[in-house]
């Protein structure tokens, strides 16, 4: 289960990083067009779409990396114990966040592409295609969550953490 996670987070820090080359492909076409004199049509809201697309898959493989910004001047006065228990509230409330997030994401995806939901550009675009992009990044954020919130309550996070903390990071 352990490597399924694993390239499951991979796979979407992979999809994060395609995106991210897709909005400067995007900006660039349209810097092409008006250096050029050719329209490039809606090359904005599709940048729009790969930013926010990046954005949400990059969620889960950030937090798998540790990469996320923490905030723990409160949390590295405690050590053991108390520690382990601290850590556990804050993954449980950032894994409740997270799956209400996920559940309304997934919701609002549903119903855009039930109603046909097309955007307002020049060329529409039904809004559940890069609704999907948000609705995948924090359904696998919610179980990048789980994980790690059943890593601590089995000790084996909090030892990486404090592997980690020796190590320099």
């Amino acid at each position: 289960m352990r490597k399924v996670l694993d390239r499951l987070y991979w796979s979407c820090g992979v999809l994060a990083g395609i995106f991210m080359v897709g909005i400067a492909g995007f900006i660039l076409i349209a810097l092409a067009g008006a250096l050029f004199g050719f329209v490039t049509r809606s090359m904005d809201e599709f940048a729009g779409y790969s930013m926010a697309a990046s954005a949400f898959l990059g969620l889960s493989y950030t937090f798998h990396s540790n990469e996320h910004i923490r905030v723990t001047l409160f949390i590295h006065r405690f050590q053991g114990r108390p520690r382990n228990r601290l850590e556990i509230w804050c993954h449980l409330l950032g894994m409740v966040l997270a799956g209400f997030f996920a559940w309304y994401s997934v919701k609002m995806t549903i119903v855009s592409w039930q109603i046909n939901d097309l955007s307002q550009g020049l060329i529409p675009v039904p809004l559940w295609i890069p609704q999907l992009g948000m609705a995948i990044g924090t359904v696998v954020l919610t179980i990048a969550m789980i994980d790690r919130l059943l890593s601590l309550t089995t000790g084996r996070a909090l030892l990486d953490q404090d592997q980690q903390s020796l190590a320099g990071h």
